[in-house]
C-alpha cells in the first residue's frame, strides 16, 4: 500500500504587494517522505514555506493547498498549526521577558487544547521537556533563559528543532535550518532531524547547501526558478548542482525539452 499524501499543492500563485512570488507551482509530498527545496536567492523558496504554514501577508491568487485530504488554502495559521503544520523559522525571533519553558509549555498546551486532549500542569510539562532535551541533547538551562535572547544562531536552530519535537508536527517545514551553523552544530542539527523523521510525518527543508542534503539524504530534492519548480531529483541533485551550479538544471531540462 503506498502511503497517503500528506500535503498537495495545485496550480498555486502567490503575491505581495501586488508582485507575484509564486507561480503556478505544484508539489506532491507523502507521509513519511523528506523533501528539500533548492534554488537561487528570490526564486520563493521561503516564500512558499510562509504560505504554506499561512502567513497572512501572502495573497494566494490560484490554487490549491490540500493538507492531510482537507483544503487549508485559506484557514488561518493557528488552525494550520493545530491541524499539524510547523514551521522552523529561517531567523527566529526572540521575546524578551519570556522564558523558554513558559512559550514551550504555552504552545503545547494550545495544541493539546485543540485536540481535546488534557493539558500539562508545569510538573508534569516540566518531565516532559526535560525527555525532549534529553533527545535532542539540549542542556536544560535553555529552559529558563528567554526565548532566543542572547542564544547563538547554532542555539537558535536547536530551539527551533526542540519545539518540532515537541509538537511532534505531521509536516515540519525546516526554512535554511543549517544557515549560520559550523560544522558541529549542524551535524547535530542533521541527526536530529534523522532521529525525528518516521513514517508517520514528513519534512520539507529548504537549503542552499549540500552538506546537509549529505546527512539527511531525502527522498527527493526540488529546484526553484522564479517560483515554480522547475526540476526534481534525488539526493544527488545537491551535488551536481554544488559541482556546476543551476545552469546544470536549466541545461538538463533543455535537453529533455529537445528529445520530447
Amino acid at each position: 500500500m503506498k502511503n497517503p499524501s500528506i500535503l498537495e499543492i495545485k496550480d498555486l500563485s502567490v503575491s505581495i504587494k501586488e508582485e507575484k512570488i509564486i507561480n503556478n507551482l505544484n508539489l506532491s509530498i507523502k507521509t513519511g517522505e523528506i523533501h528539500v527545496i533548492m534554488g537561487k536567492n528570490g526564486s520563493g523558496k521561503s516564500t512558499l514555506a510562509k504560505v504554506i504554514a499561512g502567513h497572512p501577508a501572502y495573497k494566494i491568487i490560484q490554487g490549491k493547498i490540500i493538507f492531510n485530504n482537507q483544503d487549508i488554502t485559506n484557514e488561518d495559521p493557528e488552525i494550520r498549526s493545530h491541524m499539524g503544520i510547523f514551521l522552523a523559522f529561517q531567523y527566529p525571533i526572540e521575546i524578551p521577558g519570556v522564558s523558554n519553558i513558559d512559550f514551550l509549555r504555552i504552545i503545547y498546551n494550545s495544541k493539546q487544547k485543540a485536540k481535546n486532549q488534557k493539558e500539562l500542569d508545569p510538573l508534569s510539562f516540566f518531565e516532559l521537556i526535560n525527555n525532549k532535551l534529553k533527545e535532542i541533547n539540549m542542556d536544560t538551562s535553555f529552559l529558563n533563559r528567554h526565548v532566543n535572547e542572547g542564544f547563538s544562531g547554532g542555539e537558535k536552530k536547536k530551539n527551533e528543532i526542540l519545539q518540532m519535537s515537541l509538537l511532534n508536527s505531521k509536516l515540519s517545514i525546516l526554512d535554511e535550518i543549517d544557515s549560520g551553523l559550523d560544522v558541529d552544530a549542524l551535524k547535530s542539527v542533521a541527526h536530529n532531524i534523522n532521529c525525528f523523521a518516521n513514517s508517520t510525518n514528513s519534512i520539507l527543508i529548504i537549503t542552499h547547501y549540500q552538506k546537509l542534503i549529505d546527512y539527511i539524504k531525502p527522498n527527493y530534492v526540488h529546484v526553484m526558478k522564479e517560483g515554480k519548480i522547475i526540476y526534481t531529483g534525488d539526493s544527488d541533485t545537491a551535488a551536481k548542482i554544488e559541482e556546476h551550479g543551476y545552469d546544470h538544471i536549466r541545461n538538463i531540462n533543455k535537453s529533455i525539452a529537445d528529445l520530447t
